[in-house]
């Protein structure tokens, strides 16, 4: 059985992947997975880490010092590195990589430098629709996740109404499309079998997804049935009838 030292949930917005991030942090062996290079700008990285720029000589050196203080957040106190990578910031995230390490000559061997053995677990969305309309909402409202009692998780705006808009909801479609067919593609080039989730399936079964993925990991997996579901589903009527409107102008 392979010995992993970190896990990489190749992914999309609005496809679950906050609930199983959490799912498996709430383990506490399985690291602190999380978006830690998020925003595809190295300044944002260096604020984010609280890293001295100006202490390095060269990029190549600036990097290293980022990537260690992102690879001691994302174990957090286990001994496992647990990262979530969205499909628009990894090209940048690769173009860095390749800095860090000239002298590797594919995108796995670069991972496999940093991270030691990785897990690759590709969670999707197969409703690109419904994908796209969680999205909008999201994004018009500011509220992007829920606990199960009803408190905000996540909100990155002030209140705002939700107003149907069949463009931005045509162009997420296709850009959510596009992200999934990309990472196909990456996964095909670099030889890469990955561990397929789909979002209904972990909507659906969130513990037994949990209890997969760590019999991958090959950790304990006797702690699944105590852990609490940490995300409530946040599609209501708004969604429904978006969807509706969509689907009734296509005829």
């Amino acid at each position: 059985m392979i010995k992993y030292q970190s896990y990489i949930i190749c992914t999309s917005p609005r496809s679950g992947s906050t609930l199983l991030c959490k799912l498996l942090a709430a383990t506490g062996k399985t690291g602190n997975p999380n978006s830690h290079f998020h925003v595809p700008d190295i300044a944002s990285w260096i604020r984010d880490y609280r890293v001295c720029a100006e202490s390095y000589e060269s990029e190549q050196d600036l990097l290293s010092a980022i990537f260690a203080a992102a690879k001691k957040r994302g174990i957090g106190q286990s001994d496992m590195f647990g990262l979530r990578v969205q499909r628009g910031s990894f090209l940048y995230f690769m173009a860095k990589m390749k800095i860090l390490y000239p002298g590797l000559s594919s995108d796995l061997n670069r991972i496999k430098a940093a991270f030691g053995n990785t897990l690759f677990i590709y969670l999707t969305r197969e409703n690109k629709l419904d994908q796209a309309v969680s999205f909008v909402k999201a994004e018009q409202t500011g509220l992007w996740h829920l606990a199960p009692d009803g408190t905000e998780l996540e909100r990155l705006s002030a209140p705002q109404p939700a107003l149907y808009d069949e463009d931005e909801i045509k162009r997420r479609f296709d850009e959510f499309s596009s992200f999934d067919q990309e990472w196909k593609i990456w996964f095909e080039n670099e030889g890469i079998e990955p561990l397929r989730i789909t979002y209904d399936k972990l909507s659906a079964d969130p513990k037994s997804v949990l209890s997969e993925i760590l019999g991958k990991l090959n950790v304990d997996q006797r702690m699944v049935e105590e852990i609490e579901i940490p995300v409530a589903k946040l599609a209501d009527g708004i969604n429904r009838d978006w969807i509706g409107r969509f689907l009734r102008s296509a005829e």
